[in-house]
């Protein structure tokens, strides 16, 4: 595995200024040559020749950019350091971004952990801390960068349900943050050999295939109506509890067992009916 090393690259703006005094100097002395010979213009050729050679030695460094050396395909090192650098003319010099990049994938039409068919999407945000491994170690960073992500997220939808039918349950749609961290490890793992580091990554889009999503849109209302039951039922529940504790404590009444079931079931249909109850005043005794 190739890693990266940094490369001690020249100040470039003094050579510059060294390399054009220079050129303009052995100009001067080509034109003023009162009797040339052979041996000076072929002298003076090669100046120029070597002095234009070493030109090609000069390069700029962005902030936030490396450039990748090499010398006849072995790697030589990289340069961070921004401004004009020099370093020998006869290495390749090849811009590498590090700048935070954002990349979106696109709506993944994929199965979740109990087959339900749901479109997917996620945005990821990443950048490369090793030179070396993202121009060496892959072919092309940025497209193995849109690849591995899309599997990634495949795989994630496969391993969890859309929507947790239990508490403790994690679903892609109930837990966003343990979803996210659990993305990011995963392109992580998969990015670690071309140098890119995964700085975040979330779900973007999510929903079921547009096929199913009427059942599912039905089938989870259901659900929302059987746990809103449930709490009503619980709550009237304790409710006709605490007014019998209440009742028997403070001695109002001597209710017999099938007294208090009456009361039951008059108090749980108050309490748990959808309408308003329309009260009915019993102006005799209590058991007319």
């Amino acid at each position: 595995m190739i890693r990266e090393r940094e490369y001690a690259a020249l100040p470039g703006l003094p050579i510059t200024l060294l390399l054009l005094v220079t050129f303009g100097l052995l100009i001067y002395t080509f034109v003023n040559l009162d009797d040339p010979s052979l041996v000076t213009v072929v002298g003076l050729s090669l100046a120029l020749v070597l002095n234009a050679f070493l030109f090609a030695g000069v390069f700029s460094v962005n902030p936030n950019e490396g450039r990748v050396l090499q010398l006849f395909g072995e790697y030589v090192g990289t340069v961070k350091k921004p401004g004009l650098r020099w370093a020998n003319p006869l290495f390749t010099k090849k811009r590498i971004s590090l700048r935070v990049r954002n990349f979106e994938s696109t709506r993944l039409k994929v199965n979740d952990h109990e087959g339900n068919p749901i479109e997917i999407a996620s945005v990821v945000v990443w950048r490369v801390v090793d030179t070396a491994e993202a121009v060496f170690e892959v072919d092309d960073y940025q497209n193995f960068v849109k690849v591995q992500t899309e599997a990634a997220v495949r795989n994630l939808a496969t391993r969890y349900k859309y929507d947790a039918h239990e508490e403790h349950e994690i679903s892609l749609r109930g837990n966003t943050a343990d979803i996210a961290e659990h993305l990011k490890k995963e392109i992580q793992d998969r990015l670690a050999r071309a140098g890119v580091d995964v700085i975040e990554s979330r779900i973007s889009h999510l929903a079921y295939a547009p096929e199913i999503a009427q059942a599912m849109l039905q089938r989870q209302q259901a659900g929302a109506i059987i746990a809103a039951r449930q709490r009503i039922v619980e709550g009237a529940v304790g409710m006709v509890q605490m007014a019998l504790d209440m009742l028997s404590q403070r001695e109002i009444l001597e209710l017999d067992n099938e007294r208090k079931a009456a009361m039951v079931s008059n108090l749980l249909v108050v309490l748990c009916g959808e309408r308003s109850t329309q009260p009915v005043i019993n102006t005799g005794s209590l058991y007319q």
